[in-house]
């Protein structure tokens, strides 16, 4: 069931599907809540209240959102705001499962309102402020790949790169990927949607870089070990986890797995997810129901 939540400045588009402690899913730029797709149904099956939001700007979500850096950017703060904008709407707290620039996101909201909170997932996240491995761009056809097809997307605006991009981000594919690909080519063909897209480029990492020391949450950091967004995807799961408060995060890497592990194989992410979940989240006893 798709419901829209009304926000200051705009609304968030959001599946909704299950009962029990609430998860809230926050896909990355360029992408819908669609990427999540595979990954709701072991959710909901595990007992969990699954809410898969439209990132501002993005999917069905609305256009032209005001940004807190104040220009036309889409930054993880303002898609952090949104995110507790949802749950408070739908009854935190909750965990936050935040793909690449949500992975940022969901820290920037968990060091901002811990009440809300109560633990993070960042997959494949971008939550550090980057550098460009040059020699790392000669020596690995992985990371070559993927950077140029992101600079590309983004210095040209091209949707033609973006979809370059995204062939190689799965280096295996799911049954389906035709037909979402081809819906994602319906929707980023919407008026404004690729300029919203375009708007996701215009921020770093910065400001989650900021925050994670503040946040007070256990955190499962997820990564594909064929991820092409990093020169060593691995080293970059641990420096989130090591730039964390102690005793916080746990790296979990995915074999086989690019930028997109939820998506590609989200089995193999549902086991490592809901174990993590089962452990830091409450659910009600029979006492507590009954009182």
């Amino acid at each position: 069931m798709t419901e829209f939540v009304t926000l200051e400045h705009g609304r968030i588009a959001c599946d909704v599907a299950g009962d029990g402690p609430l998860v809230v899913l926050s896909h990355g730029m360029g992408t819908w809540r669609q990427e999540f797709r595979h990954l709701v149904g072991p959710l909901v099956a595990a007992g969990y209240r699954v809410v898969n939001a439209d990132m501002r700007g993005h999917g069905e979500s609305s256009l032209d959102w005001p940004s807190v850096t104040g220009k036309e950017a889409i930054s993880r703060t303002d898609v952090a705001h949104d995110l507790l904008g949802v749950i408070r709407h739908f009854g935190g707290p909750a965990v936050i499962i935040g793909h690449s620039l949500s992975g940022g996101s969901a820290t920037i909201a968990a060091a901002e309102a811990p009440e809300l909170v109560s633990a993070i997932v960042e997959v494949d996240p971008f939550t550090l402020t980057q550098q460009l491995h040059v020699g790392t761009m000669i020596t690995s056809r992985r990371y070559r790949r993927g950077m140029l097809r992101l600079f590309a997307t983004q210095g040209l605006k091209s949707p033609t790169w973006w979809f370059r991009y995204l062939d190689i981000a799965y280096p295996t594919k799911p049954a389906d990927q035709d037909s979402y690909l081809d819906e994602l080519r319906t929707v980023l063909r919407q008026p404004g949607r690729w300029a919203e897209f375009m708007k996701t480029g215009a921020t770093t990492p910065a400001d989650a870089h900021a925050r994670i020391a503040d946040i007070r949450c256990p955190a499962l950091v997820l990564m594909g070990a064929e991820d092409p967004d990093f020169a060593d995807p691995e080293a970059e799961a641990e420096a989130v986890v090591a730039a964390m408060p102690p005793g916080l995060g746990q790296v979990a890497m995915v074999a086989g797995a690019g930028h997109y592990p939820h998506a590609q194989c989200a089995d193999r992410v549902a086991d490592l997810v809901i174990p993590f979940l089962d452990r830091h989240t409450a659910r009600p006893t029979p006492e507590s129901v009954s009182h």
